[in-house]
This record gives C-alpha cells, sequence and structure tokens, in this order.
C-alpha cells in the first residue's frame, strides 16, 4: 500500500538560531493532514514525523508527486531521496504546520532547502508517523535530545500538565543555540554547550564522550519510574543513555519506550537507516 502523501505550500521561514530554522507550512494540502496518536487530533503525539520528499540535489519535486512510480521508472541517481523531522506545531485553527530542520551550511539536502526555500513554494511528504505523547500520570519524566530531537522534545514540554515534574537535558553547540521554552514551573531544564555544532564536535565532545552523556548519568535521580525521552545522535543515545535507563536505572521498557537516535554520525540517513538494521540484526544474533 502507497504511504500517504501530502503536498502544502511554504507559508515563511524563521532563523530561530544559527543552526536552526523553521518553515512554516499550510494552504490548500493542510486538511489532507491527519494528526496521529490515542488523543487526536486535539491531543496528538507529540513526536509527530513526516518524511520530506527531495530531488538528490536537494530540490522538490515537479507536482502532483508519486514516490513509489518514480522509484520504479527513474535511474537511482534520479529517483526521491527521503529525509525525516518532527512536527514541531500542529495548529488547525491557523491551519499552519511548523517543521524545525538544523542547518549546516551546505551540508546535506533538507537544511540548505530550509534555508534558502520562499514563501509559494510546496513540498510534498509522508506520513505522520508517531509513538510519544507524555504521559500525565507518570512521577516524573527525564528528557534528553540534542538538536535534531529538540522539536520533538520542546512539544512535549508544552503538552506536560502544569503540576509535571521533568528532568531536561539538550545539548546544543552554544549559547546562541538555546531556544525559549514553554514548560511546567517542575520542569528543570539544563543547557549543554559542546562548543561547536553537531556536525563539527571533535571526537572527544561526540559519540561515547558527547557532554549529555555525562550530564544525564550525574544527574540526581528523582523517586518513582520516570517515562523517559530520549533522542539524538545514535551512539550517544543507544549506546550510551539507553543502557544507562534501562539497566543501570532499571527503567521499565514501557515508561522507557521513547528513546532512539535519530541520525548517525558520519552518515546520510540512508546510511544510518542501514546501521539500524545491521544493529537489530546483531541484536537478535546475540539473543538467538
Amino acid at each position: 500500500m502507497a504511504k500517504r502523501l501530502n503536498t502544502m505550500t511554504v507559508l515563511r521561514t524563521e532563523q530561530l538560531t544559527p543552526h536552526m530554522v523553521r518553515v512554516w507550512l499550510g494552504g490548500d494540502g493542510f486538511d489532507d493532514f491527519l494528526p496521529v496518536g490515542p488523543g487526536a487530533p486535539d491531543a496528538a503525539d507529540t513526536d509527530m514525523y513526516v518524511k520530506f520528499v527531495f530531488t538528490p540535489d536537494g530540490g522538490a519535486f515537479p507536482q502532483p508527486v508519486d514516490v513509489e512510480a518514480l522509484r520504479a521508472s527513474l535511474p537511482p541517481e534520479r529517483r526521491p531521496v527521503l529525509r525525516t523531522y518532527t512536527v514541531r506545531r500542529y495548529d488547525p485553527l491557523a491551519r499552519e504546520l511548523a517543521v524545525d530542520f538544523v542547518v549546516h551550511g551546505d551540508e546535506g539536502l533538507a537544511g540548505p532547502w530550509a534555508r534558502r526555500v520562499r514563501p509559494g513554494e510546496v513540498i510534498s511528504f509522508q506520513g505522520p508517523g508517531s509513538g510519544y505523547r507524555p504521559d500525565p500520570d507518570a512521577p516524573w519524566h527525564l528528557l534528553v535530545s540534542d538538536e535534531a530531537g529538540l522539536p520533538a522534545l520542546a512539544a512535549a514540554l508544552e503538552a506536560l500538565p502544569a503540576d509535571a515534574v521533568a528532568k531536561v537535558f539538550i545539548e546544543v553547540a552554544g549559547p546562541a543555540d538555546e531556544l525559549a521554552l514553554t514548560a511546567p514551573v517542575g520542569a528543570e531544564i539544563t543547557w549543554i554547550h559542546r562548543g561547536s555544532s553537531s556536525g563539527e564536535a571533535p571526537e572527544d565532545r561526540a559519540g561515547d564522550n558527547a557532554p549529555i552523556v555525562a550530564a544525564v548519568r550525574a544527574a540526581q535521580w528523582l523517586d518513582g519510574e520516570p517515562q523517559v525521552f530520549i533522542h539524538g545522535e545514535a551512539q550517544a543515545v543507544m549506546k550510551n543513555l539507553r543502557g544507562y535507563v534501562r539497566k543501570e536505572r532499571g527503567v521499565s521498557a514501557q515508561r522507557a519506550s521513547s528513546i532512539s537516535g535519530y541520525w548517525r554520525r558520519g552518515r546520510t540517513e540512508e546510511g544510518f537507516r542501514q546501521w539500524k538494521a545491521d544493529e537489530r540484526k546483531a541484536e537478535a544474533e546475540a539473543v538467538g
């Protein structure tokens, strides 16, 4: 079955920080977007994600787009390329979607597109998918991310009840990359500065050595089992923080179901998908 495809118009863009651009989407295609989650549409999941359809050189395909037909008819070097991003805000009253893009100059496809796109241009995407919304009954929340996971983390903070307790750790390049966040009074937010953009961080400030790993491990652990949301660079998250939360702290799979890598240092999204497949295969073989 073909995956659901949406096509929207770029309404405006905002330069949020030196490394983040927000693109607002809407137009006639807004009504085709179906928010997901047990509480949708009024309380949709806070990690809704979509897959933007780009040409191999980072442009938008002429409309209408049929991803499967293009994949079947075009040579590999001309086929659509998908890039996954979180919906930062869904506003049914204004009929707008906001998507935040991490931008590292001309690196990649989606970031440069977000930086140069102009109002009136159209873009297609598949989705949304999702899987997480903060549980209002959790004793407390542990929310952790880098820039890539920040849009979903920010949306989760906004969805927390007013009396929620949370420990929040966000790793960015520096003070200029911090964003104003809406959060309950009981949310303790710690910004961690690695000193450079995520793509330029040296080995001693990335992966196993990412500052956010040490910060989370050093944090005070509150009473009760937290609901955990951790998303960011795969080595830091999957090889370090997931084991700490699940094994050392004993958080159940149910409460720690939203821990995953959003990207992998040194790999494209296609390469990251292959890395994840290899990891799942290795884990399955180890269990078997």
